[in-house]
């Protein structure tokens, strides 16, 4: 199969080539694309290097899929020319998540509602990805209510300015800033610009994603996302309320089952899911797993995945996968 990469050169695209080989993704010709500027460069993958090419470029070579992570500007501009062309994109930025048109995908939880129609699919955002593969299993079993979650996210979210930040800090290097205050040795409870009810845009995306992916405007959510001095991997505080009372061991058993998901909750051996542990890794970690008390029917959780991986690259790896398996590209 031919793929493309749109955006090989960022974070996100680096990481969707090594998912690629990773997974053994059947491809059989790389298509590498960046901007006007990076055209040329060459790109390793599995042992055999290929050219950057510009997105025009890319058009004209036909792929059967491209994986976009490039922004939203570029996203918006040239994915419905990818789309035009007859070649399906699977898009990382926020520009298409919210359109009511395009379907917004993750493959264990909403994956059956792919259709060969569908040639823009647009990939959630990282923090919303983690958190609805846990709700699934939980909103078929017991009917969610209520979602009231408090991310801890990792720079690596922001992008490559934003690791540096942190490192100059740590290094007392006095270098360019990605975020308005200091990282190192603290927390910025803002990502993303704020909106005009005090939410931030990373906030809403959360309470708007769930709702679409979920395929249930009743359950409410809301949510405080918050940047940590971490270097990959974003952990969330997850309270969920339902309609309907669990059992603690039945809500393992069910987590346990879900695909995607490793559940890591023994705190007699101080084992719980922390991002350097998910690092890497593909799945969906969960632990921490209680009851609140102050409520009935309500459960505590802790959630972590890796950023990069699962809320991004993986995810867009395995709507391909899943587009394959259908026979809809390939």
């Amino acid at each position: 199969m031919k793929v493309a990469v749109v955006g090989a050169t960022g974070l996100v695209g680096s990481e969707m080539l090594t998912v690629l080989a990773e997974r053994n993704f059947p491809v059989t010709e790389l298509i590498p694309v960046a901007s006007e500027r990076s055209k040329g460069k060459e790109i390793e993958f599995k042992g055999k290097k290929y050219k950057v090419v510009t997105a025009q470029d890319a058009i004209a070579l036909k792929p059967d899929v491209a994986l976009f992570s490039a922004g939203g500007s570029t996203s918006t501009e040239f994915a419905p020319l990818f789309a035009e062309a007859g070649i399906t994109v699977i898009d990382n930025s926020s520009a298409w998540r919210m359109d009511p048109s395009k379907k917004l995908i993750v493959p264990e939880v909403n994956g059956d509602v792919l259709t060969a129609e569908d040639k823009i699919i647009a990939n959630p955002n990282c923090s919303t990805i983690q958190m609805v593969v846990v709700m699934k299993p939980l909103h078929e079993k017991y009917k969610i209510k209520r979602v009231v979650v408090s991310t801890y996210q990792s720079v690596t979210g922001t992008g490559v300015a934003a690791v540096k930040q942190l490192n100059d800090e740590r290094a007392g290097i006095d270098g360019e800033k990605a975020y308005p205050h200091q990282i190192d040795l603290n927390v910025i409870p803002q990502i993303d610009v704020f909106q005009d009810n005090g939410y931030t845009k990373e906030e809403m995306k959360m309470i708007k994603e769930t709702n679409k992916i979920m395929r249930d405007d009743s359950i409410r959510v809301t949510a405080t996302t918050v940047r940590i001095p971490v270097i990959g991997g974003h952990s969330e505080s997850v309270n969920i309320e339902f309609e309907n009372d669990f059992d603690l061991q039945e809500v393992r058993d069910l987590l346990a089952a879900q695909e995607g998901i490793i559940v890591v909750d023994n705190p007699a051996k101080l084992e719980y899911p922390m991002p350097k542990d998910a690092h890497g890794k593909d799945e969906v970690f969960v632990g921490r797993i209680r009851r609140d008390e102050s409520q009935d029917k309500t459960l505590n959780l802790w959630v972590v995945a890796d950023n990069l991986r699962k809320g991004a690259a993986t995810n867009a790896v395995q709507v391909a996968e899943l587009l394959h398996k259908k026979q809809l590209i390939g």
